[in-house]
Parts: structure tokens; C-alpha cells; sequence
């Protein structure tokens, strides 16, 4: 039987954790194609299976490890973007055709790792739903899951028209918020999702003015 509270709960973290692994597949999607959503839905599907199949145990997991590895890794690479979008920007002025970087195991770590992540977030609490009402929990995660995939699918048109200059600005700090976020994180410091928000407006202006810096 349906439980409507289950489901909705469900729902909701399902949507809050997988829509940010989304936001930065569309990032990389402009540096990586196709592959950027295949990787981060490769991370989302690992660890969403896990939880269904194994249950409580995907909670004995070191939270705290997970957040400092995935953070090391999207600093480095968010660095590493950012670096690009500075070299992308003087190519622009010097009207130099710039080409695609070799950064295939960047966007492969970059876009699992954060697939995972996300995922393991939600499975925290998708978990505790699980023992109560299995099937509320399960299409909960699949309702929420098929508005991600929808929303996504409408928006990844609109990313290929951004300039490839403001598009590494935009994914470098986005990455940079995730690891600074994770940070926070595995320090035991409580922090809200949306701080998210004012951690890659920070990010954003700050890249910007190096890569666009005369």
C-alpha cells in the first residue's frame, strides 16, 4: 500500500540531492559532451543500487572519507578548469581557435565523484524510509528521479549556446562550491544546502576576475 508521507519524503530528497548532481553534469556537459551525464548518472545509479539492495548497511559507510576524497578531487580539478578558463580567455582576445583539452579522467572522476556523493547524501535517508514502507520509498526515488532526468534534458539545449570562456568560469566554480561544501562537511561543521549558493557566487566572481584579469 501506498504510503503518501513515505513517498513524498522520498520525493523531496530525491529531488534536493540528485538535482545538484545534475546542475553540474549540465556544467560539464559543455566541456565533455554526453559522457559529462553518463558519469555522474554512473555514479547516482551505483550507489542508488547499493542502498536497495544491501539497505541499512549503505549508512555504516565513512561519510566523513567519502566528503574529503570527493572534495581533494573536485579542488583539483576545479583549479585545473579554472586555469583553462584563463587560457581560453586569452585565446579569445587573440582570436586563436581553441581547442578541446585531453581531460577525459578529470571529467570521469570529476562528474562520478559527484554523482556518488549526491547519491550517498540521499541515501541516508531514503535508508531509514526503506525498513518503513519499501515501496512508497522506491517510487519516491523513481518520481523524483524521471523529473531530474526532464528538467535536465529540456536545459542541456541552452548550455551549448554559452561562450566556452564563461562556461569553464561557471563549471570550475561550481566545483569549487562542491569541495569547499564537502569541506565544511568532513570538519563536522553543519552546513544547509544553500549555502551552496553564496559559496559559488564567491567562486564565480573570483574566477571571472582571474580569467578575464588584463
Amino acid at each position: 500500500m501506498l504510503d503518501p508521507g513515505i513517498f513524498l519524503a522520498a520525493l523531496g530528497i530525491t529531488l534536493l540531492e540528485i538535482s545538484e548532481a545534475a546542475a553540474v553534469a549540465l556544467a560539464l556537459y559543455a566541456e565533455g559532451g554526453s559522457r559529462a551525464f553518463f558519469y555522474v548518472g554512473l555514479g547516482v545509479a551505483v550507489v542508488l543500487i547499493i542502498t536497495f539492495i544491501v539497505g541499512n548497511a549503505i549508512a555504516l559507510l565513512p561519510q566523513r572519507l567519502i566528503y574529503i576524497i570527493a572534495a581533494f578531487l573536485l579542488l583539483y580539478f576545479g583549479l585545473r578548469l579554472t586555469r583553462s578558463a584563463r587560457r581560453a580567455v586569452l585565446n579569445s582576445r587573440k582570436k586563436v581557435k581553441y581547442g578541446t583539452e585531453k581531460l577525459e579522467k578529470g571529467l570521469f572522476y570529476t562528474g562520478f565523484s559527484v554523482g556518488a556523493v549526491e547519491a550517498f547524501e540521499a541515501a541516508i535517508v531514503l535508508v531509514v524510509l526503506i525498513p518503513i514502507n519499501y515501496t512508497s520509498t522506491l517510487l519516491g526515488l523513481f518520481t523524483g528521479l524521471i523529473i531530474v532526468i526532464v528538467g535536465t534534458a529540456l536545459l542541456r539545449a541552452q548550455v551549448r549556446k554559452i561562450k566556452q570562456a564563461n562556461m569553464k568560469v561557471a563549471v570550475s566554480s561550481l566545483l569549487l562550491s562542491f569541495s569547499a561544501f564537502w569541506f565544511l562537511e568532513a570538519s563536522n561543521i553543519s552546513v544547509s544546502d544553500l549555502y551552496l549558493i553564496p559559496l559559488f557566487v564567491i567562486f564565480f566572481v573570483s574566477v571571472y576576475l582571474f580569467a578575464n584579469r588584463k
